[in-house]
């Protein structure tokens, strides 16, 4: 598995994390309550009623991890920020972390844990992990399978607009159709001659291009919203794989984050609207 790939962009669709946090919820209470896990039956001499209430509280401030964190996930994508999966496994080891130390520290200072610290937190540790890593697996697999059904219907339908929300960027030659799809992370950058576009993208860390009848300016308006910008006359770039600008004796140049380093000419036209996304995109 490549750790540096984007995650899905269905994992940070909007309606996709409200029901990422409602499912979590949701299964954490079923989970405290049936298994029991930090022997909450024990918390204090109450119904069964009462504990589901008293519980419930405890398990649902605690989803407050999960709710503040996918919201700044959320606007970290929407800034343009790239969440890789190795970045988003981190990000999920810091939730499990954080929710593992609230209810360890709740079971020391509020209910007098007779435990060590370090017991308390290695088992609080442990059922956390089962408490979102669960619902997270199958809310995943959810997604994808969701995500690949409309990608399917919508190929079947020949909408392939339907295709694009999903990370895909699409390639149509100057009659309007659609001859290469790839994901805008594979994507690197555009060299346009005449009416002929050179398309360069990487696949399992290989360089490839494909050679699209249209030009660099038909091609413009369309990718500029997943953020591939005009920085020539001649060229487009993937601002995702910009790694940094630098200034030679021939001009600026764009230099991409590949094996091999890969640079780009920006001509004073478009220099402006180049460090206006470099800037976005840090």
């Amino acid at each position: 598995m490549d750790l540096s790939k984007a995650i899905p962009a269905y994992l940070i669709k909007k309606k996709n994390i409200v029901r990422l946090i409602l499912f979590t919820a949701a299964f954490a209470l079923v989970f405290i309550n049936i298994y029991e896990p930090f022997d909450v039956s024990n918390w204090f001499p109450i119904t069964r009623l009462q504990l589901f209430f008293y519980s419930s509280l405890v398990i649902l401030t605690g989803v407050l991890v999960v709710v503040v964190s996918r919201i700044i996930m959320y606007h970290s994508a929407k800034k343009g920020k790239h969440i890789s999966i190795g970045h988003y496994m981190i990000w999920i080891a810091i939730e499990i972390v954080s929710m593992s130390l609230f209810y360890t520290l709740y079971e020391m200072l509020i209910l007098n844990d007779p435990r060590e610290f370090d017991e308390a937190l290695k088992v609080s540790a442990q059922n956390t992990a089962l408490v979102l890593l669960i619902p997270y697996t199958v809310t995943w697999l959810y997604f994808a399978w969701i995500d690949n059904k409309e990608k399917l219907e919508a190929i079947s339908e020949g909408d392939t607009e339907k295709l694009e929300p999903s990370g895909m960027v699409l390639f149509k030659d100057e009659k309007g159709t659609m001859r290469l799809s790839l994901k805008i992370d594979d994507l690197l950058y555009l060299q346009g001659a005449d009416n002929y576009v050179t398309i360069y993208y990487s696949d399992h860390q290989k360089h490839e291009k494909f050679l699209l009848r249209n030009t660099l300016k038909q091609l413009e308006s369309s990718l500029k919203p997943m953020e591939v910008v005009r920085c020539h006359r001649s060229y487009m770039v993937n601002f995702q794989k910009v790694k940094l600008i630098e200034l030679t004796k021939e001009g600026l140049r764009i230099k991409l984050n590949t094996q091999p380093v890969i640079e780009i000419p920006v001509s004073k036209t478009y220099s402006d609207t180049v460090f206006q996304f470099f800037g976005q995109n840090q």
